[in-house]
């Protein structure tokens, strides 16, 4: 294929990701999903190698092209199956990111897979909205191995009848899931459609290309070692703060990104799973590649990662990682991005909010359970052609705002204020974004969960620029 045919491949590919991701948009029911958009949509090819995704959720995308093929070697797969997923330590990212995987066949050949990743509102656990203060996996929730939800076409009640006996708000939750099975079938026929006009190898050739755009992307950092070292605040269960350091090799095409002298994991669930801390590394390179580079997982084989084993950014198995995955990945993207500073200052950002600010309002006692889940966005740092931006989503997170019209439409609760900080975001010849200020009203008795950074540990200016407030 010519460069053209390879450009247009990719753009159909994407283009049926976007789809996917309208489709379940417009199916699901839970505000957290059809008017935040906490979902992810991809497609893979038959050894899960991703060759599409959609500008969804990086924290989800990176962990699924750095998890997947372990995932789709598990099955002997069949036309109408259809897999399900949470486990953090078998290719998830959190409990409450759901996966749903579909196989696309051409006659009756595996050609590859449809997925979606959903954030669902509760996944049950010993907390509403199964992200409190924890300290293993099996307390925050529902933990789901890869296993069968459909098998050639036809449901396995045993799977459903265990879902909803665990998740609170069940009848929400299994609308959600299948939602995602729509998605996902939607995803698996538009690419069976576009298998007929492909030649052979033109995955491979996609891949292969997209592998030219990392290189160069790491090309163009000058050669040389450079560390940084930020922290989290501390786990909730009485730690001290958690370094995360970090030291980026830059060799010709390639890059060594190595954790060692990051701090061991913690009693508390702020440890990542090694899936999420590669979605925040491969995040940071992707965002110096250019806006036409194919989103295949290829664009990360010139990226190698070294993460110790019983640390905080590569916890072992049954530790708690609710928080890993919106906390800690925001703080390894600042440690990556700070290290990447010292090497190309002209083209990264001061540090953004550093956190995803979860919000969790939940009333499992009431005669209708109920569980709300938000995160409150906040300023981007400023760069060297201007300011950052207010009010926003960054970096791991890419979710929509909840309108207040719908959040006080579906739950007891009421938004008493929700504006900008004015002079949060940081002084400087360019100013940091500033943060927003948000006001709930509980209109019944509930339990209240957040989980948030930032509190004592500022956001960092970079170029002589000032600091930003922490949050509150």
């Amino acid at each position: 294929m010519n460069t053209i045919e390879l450009s247009i491949l990719a753009n159909r590919l994407a283009g049926i990701c976007d789809e996917m991701g309208a489709n379940l948009r417009r199916t699901a029911l839970s505000p957290n999903i059809k008017d935040r958009e906490d979902y992810s949509c991809a497609l893979f090819d038959a050894a899960g190698e991703l060759v599409a995704q959609a500008a969804h959720i990086p924290v989800h995308l990176g962990a699924m092209a750095f998890a997947m093929r372990g995932v789709v070697e598990r099955f002997l797969w069949r036309p109408g199956d259809a897999v399900v997923f949470n486990d953090p330590f078998l290719g998830g990212t959190h409990l409450p990111d759901v996966t749903l995987v579909v196989p696309v066949f051409q006659h009756d050949k595996l050609f590859g897979f449809a997925a979606t990743r959903a954030h669902h509102a509760d996944i049950g656990g010993e907390s509403p909205g199964s992200m409190g203060l924890h300290s293993r996996l099996e307390q925050e929730g529902f933990v789901i191995s890869p296993q069968h939800w459909h098998i050639a076409g036809q449901e396995v009640d045993a799977f459903r009848e265990g879902f909803l006996a665990h998740v609170r708000g069940g009848p929400e939750r299994i609308a959600d899931l299948t939602a995602q099975l729509s998605a996902c079938r939607t995803g698996a026929r538009r690419l069976q459609e576009l298998i007929t006009e492909l030649p052979a190898g033109a995955f491979a050739e996609l891949l292969a290309t997209s592998e030219v755009y990392g290189r160069k992307a790491i090309a163009d950092i000058p050669d040389g070692d450079y560390a940084f070292e930020d922290a989290i605040e501390d786990d909730g269960l009485g730690s001290a703060a958690l370094p995360i350091h970090v030291r980026i090799l830059i060799r010709g095409e390639e890059a060594v990104v190595d954790f060692a002298g990051t701090a061991d994991q913690c009693a508390g669930p702020l440890n990542c799973p090694l899936a999420v801390t590669a979605s925040a590394v491969y995040y940071a390179f992707r965002c110096l590649m250019p806006e036409a580079t194919p989103q295949t997982s290829a664009v990360f084989r010139p990226i190698r990662l070294l993460a110790p084993a019983g640390s905080l950014i590569n916890a072992l198995p049954g530790t708690a990682v609710a928080a890993g995955n919106v906390e800690t990945s925001q703080r390894i993207v600042d440690a990556v991005l700070g290290a990447l500073a010292r090497a190309i200052p002209e083209r990264i950002p001061a540090a953004a909010q550093g956190t995803m600010n979860n919000v969790i309002f939940g009333s499992p006692l009431a005669e209708h359970p109920w569980v709300y889940y938000e995160t409150v966005g906040g300023g981007m740092g400023a760069h060297m052609h201007g300011n950052g931006l207010s009010g926003v989503q960054c970096h791991m997170t890419n979710t929509k705002n909840t309108s207040i019209e719908v959040l006080e439409m579906h739950y007891p609760l009421r938004i008493l204020q929700y504006r900008l900080r004015p002079g949060s975001g940081g002084k400087g010849r360019y100013r940091g974004g500033d943060g927003l200020i948000r006001e709930w009203q509980a209109l019944t008795a509930c339990y209240l969960s957040v989980l948030s950074e930032r509190r004592r540990l500022q956001p960092w200016g970079l170029a002589g620029g000032a600091d930003g407030q922490c949050g509150r």
